[in-house]
């Protein structure tokens, strides 16, 4: 699928194609596909590629993820998935979908390209972060032997609380989101995860507030519907064929009040949860709990992401993709 590139907000090396997708009830869709491809002396082909998606409310921005995959001779790609980051349109309910299977055209599109450009017998990698993690066990589950392995970074792969809260709160959330699916629920979003990241609340990382705003985009009853479905599908066992990295903070402190320990722990998600979801994934599911690591592992402290990628270079040697 050939696509065109044009230079990205990220700056020198890195650069963005809008991928046109199917419409639905708002109007056009895209997804936007950023690459990373620093100039060279002499032109390069890699043989393997990793495809990053984000997770809620976000969009790709670490630098240093796509940096790290490059030394090692990995191309790397990065979605902006529909009504996400640089694909969000002015008259798009933001991160709105009701159900996760549509993101499917945003990663076939993608892979289309990466495979396009590594050739077709390159291998590719998907990694995911949140719910973008969640996403992409349920496309992997879906797509046998499309990707070679999954790396997950603190995938959302269970709601808060249990399977219990998931089952309590199904019905009044089923009728909300079958007669008003885009009415915004409660903002529980206190901005503490924003403040352990952000350069303006004395985080090291600079964010588009467009982008990534804090608080959250508005959660809305059919969005919540279709991630707990997709929690449910999780819960009853899914069937990769592929080797899973599994990778989340050693911790979780979620509190109504700030504490400094939220720039050491997971802010958002429950990692015990995430953890024994993870071995519901398939026959060949490794876990690595990060002491240190926040919910977005490649932002935490120099230290810990350190060993993020001490961790992740360790298990893509086992795989042979080193």
């Amino acid at each position: 699928m050939p696509v065109s590139w044009e230079p990205d907000v990220l700056g020198e090396g890195y650069e963005v194609a809008t991928l046109t997708l199917a419409p639905d009830d708002e109007g056009e869709l895209v997804a936007s596909l950023v690459r990373y491809r620093p100039p060279t002396v002499e032109p390069q082909r890699p043989a393997r590629a990793v495809l990053y998606v984000h997770g809620w409310s976000d969009y790709f921005f670490q630098t240093g993820l796509a940096e790290f995959w490059h030394a090692r001779g990995v191309a790397f790609y990065a979605l902006d998935l529909h009504k996400y980051g640089r694909s969000l349109r002015p008259y798009q309910t933001p991160g709105y979908t009701d159900d996760l299977q549509r993101y499917d055209q945003d990663l076939d599109a993608a892979l289309d390209v990466v495979r396009t450009e590594i050739g077709p017998h390159g291998r590719v990698m998907l990694m995911g972060h949140s719910t973008g993690g969640l996403i992409g066990v349920l496309w992997a589950n879906r797509h046998p032997g499309q990707v070679s392995g999954l790396v997950l970074n603190s995938p959302w792969l269970e709601l808060q609380g249990s399977a219990i809260v998931r089952y309590a709160s199904g019905p009044a959330l089923a009728q909300l989101a079958r007669f008003q699916p885009r009415t915004p629920l409660p903002n529980i979003d206190p901005g503490f995860y924003a403040r352990s990241v952000e350069a303006r609340f004395g985080g090291e990382w600079t964010i588009d507030e467009a982008w990534r705003p804090t608080p959250s985009f508005p959660v809305r009853a059919g969005w919540l519907r279709a991630i707990t479905a997709g929690h449910a599908t999780v819960a009853r066992g899914l069937h990769i064929e592929h080797p899973i990295l599994m990778l989340a903070s050693a911790r979780t402190v979620i509190s109504p009040r700030w504490s400094e320990d939220m720039r050491a722990a997971d802010s958002v998600l429950d990692v015990e949860l995430l953890a024994r979801r993870a071995v519901q994934l398939g026959s060949n599911v490794t876990v690595v709990r990060i002491t240190g690591g926040m919910h977005d592992l490649v932002l935490s402290a120099p230290p810990v992401r350190a060993r993020v990628y001490a961790e992740i270079d360790r298990w893509v040697s086992a795989y042979g993709w080193s």
